[in-house]
């Protein structure tokens, strides 16, 4: 297994464990589970808003399957080009979490609506970890292989 391979395994299980949870723990604070919210509990009240926000919280389990079955197809089949540009389409795509997410979630928390206080630094740290991990791939994949 080239690193390029051993990378889009690791994210593709990462990724898998959040489906897990969105599907079947969302309350949770692990993974993507959107316990960290402190608006989540607060909706349960309100059924309009709870229901809304489960549909959009099973919404991006579906979407992040999608990525996860592709994903599985470019492993199974892929050439080492079609890997190394998954790594790059990768990079490419979590990047975007820093253009809207991350300033909306750092407000979230200057705010106090998340728990633990801390959890957008965190949470921008884990995913520059990610691209930094996905990028250190490529780069070695490059180097010791020539490219594809």
């Amino acid at each position: 297994m080239d690193i390029l391979s051993l990378a889009i395994g690791i994210f593709l299980v990462l990724e898998t464990l959040n489906i897990c949870i969105l599907y079947f723990y969302p309350h949770s604070r692990m993974g993507n589970g959107v316990g960290v919210f402190k608006a989540y509990a607060a909706a349960h009240p309100d059924p309009a808003t709870h229901a809304l926000i489960n549909y959009l919280v099973n919404w991006v389990a579906g979407t992040k399957l999608i990525f996860v079955a592709l994903l599985v197809v470019i492993l199974a089949t892929g050439s080492d080009t079609t890997r190394q540009l998954t790594v790059i389409a990768l990079i490419l795509s979590i990047l975007s979490f820093f253009w809207r997410l991350f300033p909306a979630i750092r407000k979230m928390d200057a705010a106090g609506w998340l728990e633990p206080p801390g959890y957008a630094r965190t949470l921008g740290m884990m995913i520059a970890g990610f691209i930094g991990g996905l990028m250190l791939a490529l780069v070695l994949f490059v180097v010791f292989n020539g490219g594809a």
